[in-house]
C-alpha cells in the first residue's frame, strides 16, 4: 500500500514537472516561436554540414579505393612463381586487392588507348611485361606497401602516384578537420540560442520561483519544467529540420548525380535513406543535449547550484 502511494506521488510529480513544461512552451508563443525559428536555422546548417561530411569521406573512400600501385613482374617469371608472387603481395599489410594483368592484357589495353594508331603494336604481344594492379586499404600505407612489394623476387619495377596519393590523404583529413570544427561551433551556437530564450522565461517567472523556494522546493522541482521546455524546443526544432533537410538533400543530389563529372568518374552518394538513421539518432541527442544543458546554464543564476 506504501510503496502505491509512493509510487502515484512521484507518478504526479512527475506528470507536474512535465506539463509545467508544456505550459511554459504554449504560454511563452513568441520566445518559443523565436527559439525555434533560430534553432531550426543553427540545426539546418549542421544537418547540411553533417551531410555534406558524410558524402565527402564517402566520394574521398570511392577514389581512395582506385588508388594504389601497379607491380611488374620479370617476363620470364613462370606462372607458379607469378602466384607466388601473388600470395606475398596478399599477405602484406594494408593491402585491398590484387588484380593480375598479363601480357595480353596489356597489349590489348595499350592498343585500346592508340586507337586508329594501334596497329604499330602489331607482334608486340610477348614484349609487355605481366603486372599486379594493388589498392589498398589506407593510403597512409602506401609506402610500406610499396617498399614490402619491392623486395619480393621478380618484381623489377613498382609505379604509384605518390603524390596523388599523398594529396588525397590530407585533403580527406583536412575535410574531416573542418567539418567537425562547424559542426561544434554550430553546437555552441545552438546551445547558446536556447539558452538565452529560456532565460527570458525564467526572468519573467523570477518572483514565482522565488515564492517556490520559499516554501521550500528544491532546486530540481524547480529545475525540470524548464528543462521539459528546453528539451520540447530541441526536438521540435530536430524534427522539422530533418524534414527540410531531406526534401533538399534529394533534390540536390538528384541533380549532382547526373552531371558529367560523377557520370565519368563513376562516384556514388549517400542516398537519405542510408543515412537516416544516423541522422534522426544525432538529431534527436542533439535536440535533447542541447535542451538540456541550455536549460541548466539559464537556472544558475535563479538556483543555488
Amino acid at each position: 500500500m506504501i510503496k502505491r502511494v509512493v509510487i502515484t506521488v512521484k507518478y504526479n510529480i512527475m506528470s507536474y514537472l512535465v506539463g509545467e513544461g508544456f505550459k511554459n512552451v504554449l504560454k511563452n508563443k513568441k520566445s518559443t516561436v523565436a527559439a525555434l525559428t533560430i534553432m531550426c536555422m543553427a540545426m539546418l546548417m549542421f544537418g547540411l554540414f553533417f551531410i555534406i561530411g558524410e558524402n565527402v569521406n564517402y566520394v574521398m573512400a570511392q577514389i581512395e579505393a582506385e588508388q594504389g600501385m601497379q607491380a611488374y613482374i620479370d617476363i620470364d617469371t613462370t606462372d607458379e612463381e607469378i602466384k607466388e608472387i601473388e600470395n606475398k603481395i596478399r599477405g602484406i599489410d594494408g593491402v585491398n586487392t590484387v588484380e593480375y594483368v598479363s601480357s595480353l592484357d596489356a597489349y590489348n589495353s595499350y592498343k585500346e588507348n592508340l586507337g586508329e594508331y594501334a596497329e604499330v603494336l602489331d607482334g608486340l604481344e610477348d614484349i609487355l611485361p605481366p603486372s599486379y594492379i594493388i589498392t589498398l586499404t589506407d593510403l597512409d600505407l602506401n609506402n610500406n606497401v610499396q617498399n614490402q612489394v619491392k623486395q619480393i623476387d621478380h618484381i623489377t619495377e613498382v609505379n604509384s602516384s605518390n603524390e596523388t596519393i599523398n594529396m588525397l590523404g590530407h585533403i580527406t583529413k583536412g575535410v574531416r578537420i573542418v567539418t567537425f570544427a562547424i559542426l561544434l561551433i554550430l553546437v555552441f551556437i545552438s546551445i547558446f540560442i536556447i539558452t538565452n530564450t529560456i532565460k527570458l522565461t525564467v526572468h519573467s517567472r523570477r518572483r514565482e520561483i522565488s515564492i517556490m523556494k520559499y516554501v521550500g522546493a528544491t532546486n530540481s522541482f524547480i529545475r525540470w519544467p524548464f528543462i521539459v521546455e528546453g528539451i520540447i524546443i530541441g526536438l521540435v526544432s530536430a524534427f522539422i529540420s530533418i524534414l527540410i533537410v531531406g526534401l533538399l538533400y534529394n533534390l540536390a543530389t538528384s541533380q549532382l548525380v547526373k552531371t558529367e563529372t560523377f557520370a565519368v568518374l563513376n562516384l556514388k552518394l549517400y542516398t537519405f535513406a542510408d543515412m537516416f538513421n544516423l541522422l534522426i539518432i544525432t538529431y534527436i541527442l542533439l535536440g535533447v543535449g542541447i535542451g538540456v544543458i541550455g536549460s541548466s546554464i539559464s537556472m544558475r543564476k535563479y538556483l543555488e547550484v
